[in-house]
């Protein structure tokens, strides 16, 4: 039997469905939602996160609950660092640090190796899609330093060889805030780590992109067949 939470969250749902609550529109007030439902606010609530979790809304803090805009599934290719496509813009931001804890293990440095660290974060429209740490040894840096989308395209000079890993996991609260995301929605994690000729890690990238809403396309080639030769 569904419960009271189940039945409110499936009324809003069937609203957002219709079209009778749109994108961007703010849902009423917790207490105004108690009252038109005759339960108790945090069963409210319960529905609210409910509807969360699968993207139908977001809550801004201060501000209240509002229907998600409908986004187009975003699609992540292998060794692109981060997704690309006409209706994403992107912004860099970089910091220099040093390697410490996962760092040093992931890049395969000496502690305090000087590293830098390009944020990413693409947009659709005013909506985070995914966001991406890439870090580079300080020596391999660009001299350049990269400001627009053009930059994750290619990859540090040098580089032969990528690794990457998938995992879908719960988002950190650093992830939830930059997405905009209920910290109960799966997000889609690719770690990704480039080597030189030398087995020298030159760049890893990690990035993370909303579950319900990304896809991951991975391309294996093939060994070239030995030729034949007749003795």
């Amino acid at each position: 039997m569904p419960t009271l939470r189940d039945t409110i969250a499936e009324d809003l749902r069937a609203q957002i469905t219709a079209g009778r609550l749109k994108p961007g529109d703010r849902l009423p007030s917790e207490p105004k939602l108690a009252a038109h439902y005759k339960v108790s606010t945090p069963t409210v609530r319960q529905a609210l996160a409910l509807l969360q979790t699968e993207g139908l809304i977001e809550k801004s803090h201060g501000k209240g609950n509002f229907v998600r805009p409908l986004l187009r599934r975003i699609t992540y290719t292998s060794g692109a660092r981060i997704p690309l496509a006409p209706e994403l813009q992107t912004t860099i931001r970089t910091t220099n640090l040093r390697a410490r804890g996962h760092l040093r293990t992931l890049l395969r440095v000496p502690a305090n190796t000087p590293l830098t660290e390009f944020h990413c974060t693409t947009y659709e429209g005013g909506n985070p899609r995914s966001m991406a740490r890439i870090y580079i040894p300080r020596d391999l840096t660009p001299a350049s330093q990269p400001d627009s989308i053009s930059w994750p395209t290619g990859r540090t000079a040098g580089w032969v060889e990528t690794q990457e890993t998938v995992t879908a996991r719960l988002p950190t609260p650093e992830e939830s805030a930059a997405l905009r995301i209920s910290p109960t929605r799966t997000v889609l994690t690719i770690t990704s780590v480039a080597t030189d000729a030398t087995g020298r890690v030159i760049e890893a990238a990690l990035l993370a992109l909303p579950g319900d809403s990304a896809d991951a396309v991975f391309i294996s080639h093939p060994a070239p067949k030995e030729e034949k030769t007749d003795r």
